[in-house]
């Protein structure tokens, strides 16, 4: 049990981190601040305040884990959240804010199920990351910058709203800078020759630079969500919701003409947990029916335990998709009545497990043939040689025995799996060589000669004798490889 498991809640507390070779206070709590206690504060200071001052030592590892769950539980209010380190959120709400009828419902919404959660916070919506993060940290509670507005209202914030290496920020401090507008007004070539970084965490926050943010999930317009007053419990509520959440989302890439070919279900549930689940359809597609019938397959998937009150679903992997008129285009009508076997059992097997055959350019029976995407063009290509081929090939050739008359004549009967066959009929032999423009070894011994051979019970194989009869070499080995018809 650690120390925070012993404090009341009338105990003044506080995290502290070894930075260097000086203990300093990361965080407190709100007796420890309202006694004088601040983030920062060497602990020995901290002591002196506040004797009875209770300390926990930091677990870098376990904040950092937190806020990446933390991270993920935000996705109910947007697909686009990240972290930011060591105690910060970034949200994407570009597209969101008619879910939540403005951006002030959305942002009061998270603040309250925060707050609700125990998680004091402060927030801010500008129109860039750096100026979100420097407004949020100066904001008693939260603000909203209007479009455009940012230039004008960061002017007046310190200069530690810039995200600043503490170097750089001591040495504009000693230079009397105090706040971003004085930055500002600096000639910049005098900025970029005297310290690195000011330049470009001025331009980030400004929006006259791209900033990278590494996303949890990659950005989205596609997506929808549904709250709940009343959590969910049953799977037929579930689906339901589903449903309503596919004839949104559908609707709208119907009116942009285009089709998602991913769409993953967010159930956030009443105890901070957050389930998944995810289909994949072969073509493009807006039919909320079909995407709801996919998702519903893999409800079973997720517990509601003590009930789900939000349910999110978002498309990926977008495509343009132009409607067709199926009688003019037969090709496409059967693709369109295909597709939708093809999405079943690729969500249920696998799409790496669902494929077709298709002709490969090689002379070898083996290489001739390889996988395709089940809903890919057809090859129209044919055996060049118009040579009998077998309607069955087996994965690998068998070795069996066969006796042959003379070198070059087919064998008059042959042993395999224990059963020994009678050749009754013969024809042959079709010499195939090896393909010398690959690398291996282009030797006599790899030549082959297949035969067709009829037993006397009618049944028809493909056989071939490896190797030609040479003084010296090895002698040649008989497999068979096929059955034809």
């Amino acid at each position: 049990m650690s120390n925070s498991d012993c404090v009341g809640p009338d105990k003044p507390l506080a995290i502290v981190a070894t930075q260097g070779s000086k203990r300093r206070i990361v965080a407190i709590n709100d007796i420890a601040r309202d006694r004088g206690v601040m983030p920062g504060h060497r602990l020995t200071d901290a002591r002196a305040i506040v004797p009875d001052l209770v300390t926990v030592a930091a677990d870098h590892e376990a904040d950092a884990a937190a806020l990446v769950t933390l991270s993920h539980w935000a996705q109910r209010f947007t697909p686009s959240t990240a972290v930011s380190p060591p105690s910060g959120l970034w949200l994407d709400i570009t597209g969101c804010t008619r879910l939540w009828r403005g951006e002030q419902p959305l942002l009061e919404s998270l603040m309250h199920q925060l707050e609700r959660r125990g998680i004091p916070c402060q927030a801010a919506i500008a129109d860039t990351f750096g100026a979100a993060w420097a407004f949020a940290r100066e904001a008693g509670c939260y603000t909203i910058v209007p479009p455009g507005a940012h230039r004008k209202r960061l002017s007046d914030l310190p200069l530690k709203a810039l995200r600043l290496e503490p170097e750089t920020l001591a040495d504009l401090r000693r230079l009397g800078l105090k706040t971003i507008g004085e930055v500002m007004a600096l000639p910049r070539a005098a900025l970029a020759n005297r310290f690195e970084d000011v330049l470009p965490r001025l331009d980030q926050t400004l929006g006259n630079a791209p900033e990278a943010i590494a996303f949890v999930q990659p950005p989205t317009p596609w997506f929808e969500s549904l709250t709940f007053a009343d959590f969910l419990m049953t799977p037929e509520d579930l689906q339901r919701a589903l449903a309503a959440l596919a004839r949104k989302l559908c609707r709208r890439l119907s009116e942009a003409g285009r089709g998602g070919k991913r769409f993953e279900a967010g159930f956030f549930g009443a105890d901070n947990t957050v389930q998944r689940i995810a289909i994949a359809t072969s073509l493009a597609t807006h039919d909320a029916r079909g995407i709801t019938q996919l998702l519903a397959a893999r409800l079973e998937r997720i517990d509601p335990g003590f009930g789900i009150e939000v349910i999110t679903l978002r498309a990926s992997r977008i495509a343009p998709l132009h409607e067709r008129q199926i009688a003019m285009d037969q090709e496409q009508g059967n693709l369109a009545t295909t597709a939708p076997l093809i999405d079943k059992l690729g969500n249920r097997l696998g799409f790496n497990n669902v494929w077709r055959f298709a002709m490969a350019q090689s002379h070898w029976p083996e290489r001739a043939v390889t996988q395709a995407a089940p809903l890919a063009r057809p090859s129209h290509r044919v055996w060049e040689n118009g040579a009998a081929r077998p309607i069955r090939l087996l994965s690998r050739p068998e070795p069996i025995e066969a006796t042959a008359f003379l070198p070059d004549r087919p064998p008059v009967q042959f042993r395999w799996r224990r059963v020994l066959r009678r050749v009754r009929r013969a024809e042959g032999p079709e010499r195939i060589a090896p393909e010398w423009w690959r690398d291996e070894e282009n030797a006599p011994q790899a030549i082959r000669d297949y035969y067709c051979v009829e037993d006397e019970s009618g049944a028809r194989f493909w056989l071939y004798r490896e190797g030609l009869y040479q003084n010296g070499a090895p002698p040649p080995r008989w497999f068979i490889h096929g059955f034809l018809a």
